[in-house]
């Protein structure tokens, strides 16, 4: 492990007051990415709130971006004025966790790191998740009533599927499901049974009064008895044997 010599050390240290002065440069020029100044300037509009929230969809997206820029941008600052004090008191160069040299060749690639690499935060994964998950999960929200044994009703999952068999913005590639190679199978839960749950519930009819029993031999039949699960006893049995 390489220590660094005085001359590094100043040479790290002028490197840090120059992207100090690049970055405060940056946000100075462009007003901070932009907000200094308020949404309704970028939109023109009395107010930021219209008719629809698709109306300003674009200047949001771009403010959110701006947001996490500057946020970014932020954290480099504060780095970077801690490497400075860093080197003021004596301590640079030295990892805050375990007090062990910090590598030459790490300090040069990262001049503003005051961690050795095994000790840096950004390897720790946050567990930190947005707060609108709590109100969003499970999918459509409260609504979603599949993990629900005590409802088998219409419930917010079937109303999108029915509304999202007349199309939506997804495609094949874009699909949740990784085996979809068209769109007839791009919707949530494309291949689920409409109408029934068990195959045989298909193709098994009564009449209303409930005493006749018919059978027809429609597609699902076919798969039902092509499968290991289909009762063969049934091709040999005409409608009045079912009743």
């Amino acid at each position: 492990m390489t220590t660094p010599t005085n001359d590094q050390f100043k040479l790290l240290r002028s490197r840090l007051l120059d992207e100090k002065e690049e970055i405060e440069k940056r946000l100075f020029e462009n007003d901070n990415f932009g907000l200094s100044h308020s949404l309704r300037d970028d939109t023109g509009e009395l107010s930021a709130v219209d008719n629809h929230p698709g109306d300003t969809a674009t200047e949001l997206y771009e403010r959110e971006k701006d947001i996490a820029l500057l946020e970014q941008e932020e954290l480099h600052l504060r780095r970077i004025d801690a490497a400075l004090a860093a080197m003021k008191d004596g301590s640079y160069g030295i990892c805050i966790t375990c007090n062990e040299p910090i590598p030459l060749e790490r300090l040069d690639a990262v001049p503003d790191c005051l961690y050795c690499i095994e000790h840096a935060p950004r390897q720790q994964v946050s567990l930190r998740r947005p707060a609108e998950e709590f109100v969003l999960y499970p999918p459509f929200g409260r609504t979603s009533m599949d993990e629900h044994d005590f409802f088998h009703g219409f419930d917010g999952e079937d109303a999108w599927q029915a509304v999202e068999q007349w199309g939506n913005s997804d495609s094949p590639a874009m699909s949740e499901n990784r085996n979809v190679t068209d769109y007839a199978h791009v919707g949530i839960e494309a291949d689920e049974n409409d109408g029934y749950v068990e195959p045989i519930e298909s193709f098994l009819a009564t009449d209303i009064t409930g005493r006749y029993v018919f059978l027809v031999r429609n597609h699902e039949y076919e798969q039902y008895m092509q499968s290991t699960e289909g009762d063969h006893n049934l091709e040999n049995m005409e409608d009045d044997e079912l009743n």
